[in-house]
């Protein structure tokens, strides 16, 4: 079913990756292993190096084995060039313009993060000899040990998934009809190569089989190839077109789509794990100072599959508040059959992570710690962890945060139990009380999908003068446990309001302090892990600890007007229009992504630009050759 471009000795094949949308009223199914299955691997052919073109160069094409131009001494911003097959040339034009932006905006936030040791010259892939070659010559005395012998008259062309790389794209081939004879045949010319990049992405966007199979599938991808230190150079991913055009669209679930599948392609699959390098002896990415890690994902005393390496290690203990020295990060149960690994994170103990086998609410997907220090133990990366976003679930929740056993302890603020109303865990919609498989009989609020959101203005379906609840929707609103009634209600309102979810105003006065504010009341202090009573109302209000004021990007999404938090304006009394815009992950990937982006201080844009020199592409496969 998937055709994948094979490797020469030290190149290998990575599974079909995919990422699940959570749609409302459908149970999530995970179908990793399911592809994997299909995928299978690509036997590599021996002694057959990678090729990569210098600049300027004018003979026959070199191995990597002899002398290579000088690269530079630190690692760079990573190129990643944009390839767009002409199969997915039949969009419309408007269509096709979203979806090429919202991919020039993942592909900047990932260069933004990840730093290489960049590609001397153009890039050339490799082609497959066990395609194009009917036989080796196999005697390893003679002077043409593993070269091809003979050509296969059916070879056309390599693919990759669904995608047919083009012949410039790929290295040239030759069969020696002898085997101690210098004397070649060229069998395919060698491709100009695609200069200035790292990694190669082609991005197919169509209604393929496996879209049509699985109705909760938004992409899927496979790298397919890497180069001689095993980091990832060219992949595909493949968009569904009809999750993610028309009426469907929407731009943030399309930029953390194709984030989880590069990831995924970059290096984060199982099928990679074992090619991870050390580089702890001085090397800053994989290189000749670095080692394989070996096997990087072991069982703990549970049977849980997780990866021990240390930059993982360390995320998770500051994460969790533990210092456990053994706390590796779990890998998700049911992407594997006991005693084998998965490409994604458990869920229960990493929920909202970018890498989870779900991705739920663009809201409530986060670009974690854990998750990038696993790109920068590849070994392959250099990677700015600085610049990722607060993972709010388990924050110092202990090293047994999300095992089966304490999952439904009723003290935990991140679990629950039932089947009741409330809050998400970033507050920022009303939740209900649920499982899914991935779970495994856990529950946790999750966003009710009708009028959930507490910053969506137009939620408010009646006033609060009728309810009595004193709900307020808007930009700065957040969801509060509460049973809040206004006094002058009947008492068959008062003896049947019960604890749920509600938004109200907030804004905050410090790290994790805040005040909050009903329709009809002044601004109020919410102590943090306590409770208050509003004046005028019958009832409570909890006020959630560390959720809170603690990070700065946790804040409605971008489609919907201001990224930025909620704070202190000059007058209690003025809207969250004088909010004040801070410096976070989340509001300068936005404003790279806008057209019409909001003005950044000089100083940020100033720095931001340095961080991110690289020059990102995007190309139809019409394109002429001469523009690559």
């Amino acid at each position: 079913m998937v055709s994948l471009l094979s490797q020469r000795l030290w190149v290998g094949v990575l599974p079909v990756l995919v990422v699940v949308l959570e749609l409302p009223g459908v149970l999530q199914k995970c179908i990793f292993d399911e592809v994997q299955a299909q995928a299978g691997a690509a036997r590599a052919a021996p002694n057959e190096p990678r090729l990569l073109k210098p600049v300027g160069h004018t003979g026959r094409r070199r191995s990597l084995g002899k002398k290579a131009p000088p690269t530079p001494a630190s690692p760079q911003p990573i190129r990643i060039r944009t390839w767009i097959p002409s199969e997915s040339n039949n969009l419309p034009e408007a269509e096709k313009e979203r979806m090429e932006a919202a991919v020039e905006e993942a592909v900047r936030m990932v260069s933004s993060l990840l730093s290489v040791k960049r590609v001397p010259g153009p890039l050339l892939l490799s082609r497959d000899i066990n395609k194009y070659c009917k036989f080796l010559w196999r005697n390893s005395s003679s002077a043409n040990y593993n070269r091809c012998g003979r050509a296969n008259s059916n070879y056309r062309t390599e693919t990759c998934l669904d995608v047919t790389i083009p012949d410039d794209h790929l290295a040239g081939c030759d069969v020696y009809l002898k085997a101690d004879s210098p004397r070649r045949t060229e069998l395919r010319p060698e491709g100009a190569g695609l200069p200035d990049t790292d990694f190669l992405l082609y991005l197919l966007i169509q209604a393929t089989d496996k879209c049509r199979a699985e109705p909760n599938v938004l992409a899927y991808a496979a790298h397919c190839q890497t180069e001689q230190h095993g980091r990832p150079v060219a992949g595909v991913v493949v968009l569904c077109r009809d999750r993610l055009t028309g009426a469907s669209y929407r731009r943030q679930a399309a930029v953390q789509a194709v984030i989880h599948e590069l990831f995924h392609v970059l290096g984060f699959s199982k099928a990679l794990f074992h090619t991870w390098r050390d580089c702890s002896s001085g090397a800053q990415v994989a290189g000749a100072g670095c080692s394989p890690r070996g096997r990087v994902a072991h069982s703990d005393g549970s049977g849980q599959m997780r990866i021990y390496t240390p930059s993982v290690i360390s995320a998770l203990q500051e994460h969790l508040a533990s210092a456990d020295p053994e706390l590796g990060a779990p890998l998700e149960n049911l992407d594997a059959p006991p005693g084998r690994v998965s490409s994604h994170w458990e869920s229960r103990v990493l929920q909202g992570s970018i890498m989870a086998a779900v991705l739920g609410d663009s809201t409530t997907v986060r670009i974690d710690p854990v998750t990038l220090a696993a790109l920068q133990d590849t070994g392959w990366y250099a990677v700015d962890l600085s610049w990722a976003q607060s993972l709010v679930w388990g924050d110092g929740g202990g090293a047994t945060f999300g095992s089966l056993s304490t999952c439904q302890n009723e003290s935990s603020t991140f679990f629950c139990s039932g089947s009741g109303f409330g809050c998400h865990y970033l507050h920022l919609h009303k939740g209900e009380c649920q499982t899914d498989q991935y779970l495994e009989g856990c529950r946790v609020y999750k966003p009710i999908k009708n009028g959930s959101e507490c910053w969506r203005k137009e939620n408010t379906r009646r006033s609060a003068e009728e309810d009595g609840s004193g709900e307020i929707f808007g930009f700065d609103s957040r969801c509060f446990f509460s049973n809040l009634t206004r006094q002058n209600q009947s008492q068959f309102v008062l003896s049947s309001s019960s604890v749920e979810g509600r938004c109200y105003r907030h804004r905050c006065t410090g790290p994790n302090r805040y005040q909050i504010r009903v329709s009809g009341s002044e601004w109020v202090d919410c102590p943090a892990g306590g409770s208050i009573q509003i004046k005028g109302h019958q009832g409570l209000v909890s006020c959630p600890d560390r959720k809170l004021c603690l990070s700065s990007d946790v804040t409605p999404p971008s489609d919907d007007g201001n990224t930025s938090p909620a704070s202190i304006p000059s007058d209690p009394d003025e809207t969250s229009s004088h909010q004040t815009r801070t410096w976070a992950p989340d509001s300068v990937t936005t404003a790279l992504g806008l057209t019409a982006a909001v003005c950044l201080l000089a100083a940020v844009v100033a720095s931001y630009r340095k961080r991110c020199s690289c020059r990102i592409r995007i190309h139809a496969a019409a394109e002429d050759r001469s523009n690559l």
